[in-house]
């Protein structure tokens, strides 16, 4: 699949948001948005994405798929699945969980199936690559060995590559959203009602006691 084509998908089911107001994970607005949440209920197409993830990684000797939850928890389920089909071999399918301090950690005695074991991390849409970097930390401190990262989009090429993460790292597809701090917005300065639907804008307005 062509970068073109995973935006394709994003765009066919209505997971392409733009010429909008949202507020990003990390405070910043933008007009543009990737909706991962409306593409994981359609099997047929996250399995296709899966497997392209998967066609790219099978000469890699792959024995587990590692993925932040909790969407990533799919794309592992997916990608180790087709690894498997591939290879002939089972792949495992694992993910980590989030502390209350925000890191990423295998529970429920994965870290105990990543030991020794070569693993993908994948992950949906990156932007300044802190959930790859948690779940990479996770994978060597419980004695696996990272072969490469892959996410669906990466909206940071620029920051987030292989050279800054330390590991081969490949994106389905590239997109550049422009973001602004809140006292830049010229959203905000329009009054753009804010997108309560995606993002954390409903989280924004709270706090502005809205």
């Amino acid at each position: 699949m062509t970068s073109d084509e995973v935006l394709g998908v994003f765009k066919k089911l209505s997971g392409y948001i733009t010429n909008d107001h949202i507020v990003y994970t990390s405070g910043k607005h933008g007009e543009t948005y990737l909706n991962k949440d409306a593409i994981y209920p359609h099997a047929k197409e996250v399995s296709a994405i899966c497997r392209e993830i998967a066609e790219r990684f099978k000469d890699q000797k792959v024995d587990a798929v590692a993925a932040p939850a909790l969407g990533g928890i799919i794309l592992s389920q997916w990608t180790s699945y087709h690894l498997s089909e591939m290879t002939g071999v089972e792949v495992l399918g694992v993910y980590t969980e989030k502390t209350p301090d925000k890191n990423q950690i295998f529970t429920r005695g994965y870290d105990k199936l990543v030991k020794g074991k070569r693993v993908l991390i994948v992950e949906d849409i990156t932007t300044t690559g802190g959930s790859v970097m948690k779940v990479i930390a996770s994978v060597k401190s419980s004695g696996g060995e990272v072969v490469g990262v892959c996410v669906l989009a990466n909206r940071n090429p620029d920051e987030i590559n292989s050279k800054t993460l330390g590991f081969p790292y490949q994106s389905l597809a590239e997109i550049r959203m422009q973001a602004w701090d809140e006292k830049e917005c010229p959203l905000c300065k329009k009054g753009v009602p804010i997108n309560t639907t995606v993002g954390k804008g409903r989280d924004y307005l709270k706090s502005k006691g809205k």
